[in-house]
């Protein structure tokens, strides 16, 4: 059950922070979330690794794969995402993330 909380979350993360790239702009709805529905139909289980393909969800560009191997090691891939995975694992590790303190006026 453990597998299939910690695939939910980092597509959660994704979404959340995936835009539309191109055309994809007609179905993004800001406001948006990922639904149970769209988990499953991105889940697989393949050659004993459970895996989580993602490539476009409602007009989010998520291009994220995920797979875990039976030794419970962990593979997180993106394409055209920048820094998204590392702020991820940060998130769950629950570090902060430095920002600028507005100043006055």
């Amino acid at each position: 059950m453990g597998r299939f909380r910690l695939l939910f979350t980092l597509g959660a993360l994704s979404f959340h922070d995936a835009r539309p790239r191109g055309t994809s702009q007609i179905d993004y709805r800001p406001n948006d979330e990922l639904t149970v529905a769209d988990f499953f139909d991105c889940l697989s289980f393949k050659h004993g690794e459970l895996c989580l393909e993602t490539d476009y969800i409602r007009g989010r560009s998520m291009k994220t794969t995920v797979t875990i191997r039976p030794d419970g090691s962990v593979t997180l891939t993106t394409w055209g995402r920048g820094e998204s995975a590392r702020r991820w694992l940060d998130q769950l590790q629950g570090k902060m993330r430095l920002a600028p303190v507005p100043g006055p006026g």
